[in-house]
């Protein structure tokens, strides 16, 4: 059984820090793609930033430069440093992962239970 599992989220003033952690465990034999997305109510859900196992990295334009997304893998994490932090950050942020079970090459998509971050005007 493979988890998604997140960590980190909470409650700070503009311009405070957090970081986010996600950890996937369980039985797999790849990992792909981690990801952050987010979401408020009555709004979809958008990627914050994203990153492959090339190492290549994307981020939602109203975060660079502000947020950093990172990588563990020989743990199986990935972690989202949100530096700069503005009201309009508040969101339930999800951890996302593109994890192969077997050596097939086939990737299955893998969401986090969310963390809520609430940024203080």
């Amino acid at each position: 059984q493979v988890q998604v599992v997140e960590s980190g989220g909470g409650l700070v003033q503009a311009g405070g820090s957090l970081r986010l952690s996600c950890t996937a465990s369980g039985s797999f034999f790849s990992i792909n793609v981690m990801a952050w997305y987010r979401q408020v109510p009555g709004k979809q859900r958008e990627l914050v930033a994203d990153s492959n196992k090339r190492g290549s990295t994307n981020y939602l334009d109203s975060v660079k430069g502000r947020f950093t997304i990172s990588r563990d893998s020989t743990k199986n994490m990935v972690f989202l440093q949100m530096n700069s932090l503005k009201f309009e950050d508040t969101a339930v942020y999800y951890c996302y992962a593109e994890i192969a079970t077997t050596g097939r090459g086939i990737y299955y998509q893998y969401w986090g239970q969310g963390t809520q971050v609430t940024v203080s005007s």
